[in-house]
């Protein structure tokens, strides 16, 4: 009986495996000041696929360029990718 469970437990694994690796995105909006600047971007986010965890991340990438994150939109994974790629233009997996 272990020989016939075994390969279902594996698979299952190899499953569960993949999913924790599945890539997770971000859209967000960010600003600058002096002359004030606006921008609509996705970015890839390592981790936990969460607003908070995109949020812990996108805000220093993006104050390193001089910019302020002003919220994240929402988070998905490659499904969502060609959808806003127009939208974010130049910012388009760019932090």
């Amino acid at each position: 009986m272990r020989h016939t469970i075994a390969p279902f437990v594996i698979g299952a694994l190899m499953m569960v495996g993949q999913v924790a690796h599945a890539a997770c995105y971000a859209d967000y909006k960010a600003r600058k000041d002096n002359p004030l600047q606006l921008h609509y971007g996705v970015a890839q986010v390592q981790g936990a696929c969460t607003k908070d965890t995109a949020t812990a991340q996108l805000r220093p990438r993006l104050a390193a360029a001089g910019w302020q994150l002003l919220t994240v939109v929402s988070v998905f994974d490659d499904a969502g990718l060609p959808s806003r790629q127009g939208a974010a233009g130049a910012f388009f997996l760019r932090f």
